[in-house]
C-alpha cells in the first residue's frame, strides 16, 4: 500500500450534508489527514479563525454563509490557502464565480472518491512547489507589472492587484516557461494535476483574468499571447 506523502496535513472539511461528510470524514482519516469537519459556514469560520489548516474541502450551499462568501473571507486573511469547492451545481457561471473568488478548483457532486483524494494532492504538491519557487523568485517585473509571489499582492502601473493562489500558481508557470509555448494540457496536467480531457475551459478562464489584470489591452495582449490550435506563449514585451 502506497504511504500518503501528505499524511498529518490538516483539512477543514465543510459540507452540511451530514451523509456525505461521514463519508468524507472516514476516507480521508483513512487516508492520513487531520481532518475537522464544519457542518455550516459559520462553524467554519470559527475554525478556520482559530486553527492553521493546509487545504479546505468547500460546499457551496451552507447555512449561515455560502461557500463563495466563505471563500472570499479566507482570501483577504490567507491568500495562498488551497480551496478546494464541491458543487451540485453544473453551470459554468457558478464554476466561475467559484474561481474569481478564490476557489483553486472545483469538484461537481457526485465525484468519484478517488478523483477528490487525487486533487487533493495535486493541491498539497503544488503548495510546495510553489512555496519553495517563490522563495527562490519572490518578485517578478514585466511590462509595467510587478508580481509579488508570496504575498500575492501585485500592481499593473497604478492598480493595486491580489491574486488568488491558483492565478499566481498560472503565471508563475507561464514565467518560469517564458519564450516557450504551453498548451492548455501542459497547465492543466502541471498547475492542476487533472486529466487533460475533464475541463479545458478552466485554463482559459484564468487566462483571461491574468490578462484583465496585466494586459494594456486584454484583448490584444502582449505578455500573455495565445498561438493558435497550440496554447499560450508568456513574453516580456514592453
Amino acid at each position: 500500500m502506497e504511504i500518503n506523502p501528505y499524511k498529518g496535513k490538516k483539512i477543514l472539511l465543510v459540507e452540511d450534508e451530514e451523509t456525505l461528510a461521514v463519508g468524507l470524514e472516514y476516507n480521508l482519516i483513512d487516508e492520513g489527514y487531520s481532518v475537522d469537519w464544519a457542518k455550516d459556514g459559520r462553524q467554519a469560520l470559527e475554525l478556520f479563525n482559530s486553527k492553521d489548516y493546509d487545504l479546505i474541502l468547500l460546499d457551496i450551499m451552507l447555512p449561515y454563509y455560502t461557500g463563495f462568501e466563505i471563500a472570499e473571507k479566507i482570501r483577504v486573511k490567507t491568500p495562498q490557502m488551497p480551496i478546494l469547492m464541491l458543487t451540485a451545481r453544473t453551470s459554468i457561471e457558478d464554476k466561475v464565480k467559484g474561481l474569481e473568488l478564490g476557489a483553486d478548483d472545483y469538484l461537481t457532486k457526485p465525484f468519484h472518491l478517488q478523483e477528490l483524494l487525487l486533487r487533493i494532492r495535486g493541491m498539497l504538491k503544488r503548495k510546495i512547489w510553489y512555496k519553495s519557487s517563490s522563495e527562490l523568485q519572490p518578485t517578478y517585473r514585466f511590462g509595467r507589472n510587478v508580481i509579488n509571489f508570496e504575498n500575492l499582492i501585485c500592481s499593473s502601473g497604478s492598480k493595486k492587484i491580489v491574486l488568488t493562489q491558483r492565478e499566481a500558481m498560472v503565471l508563475k508557470y507561464m514565467v518560469e516557461k517564458k519564450g516557450v509555448i504551453v498548451s492548455r494540457k501542459e497547465l492543466l496536467e502541471n498547475v492542476w494535476h487533472t486529466n487533460p480531457e475533464i475541463e479545458t475551459r478552466t485554463v482559459d478562464i484564468f487566462i483571461a483574468r491574468l490578462r484583465k489584470y496585466f494586459e494594456i489591452d486584454p484583448e490584444h495582449p502582449i505578455h500573455i499571447k495565445s498561438v493558435r490550435s497550440a496554447g499560450y506563449l508568456f513574453t516580456e514585451e514592453k
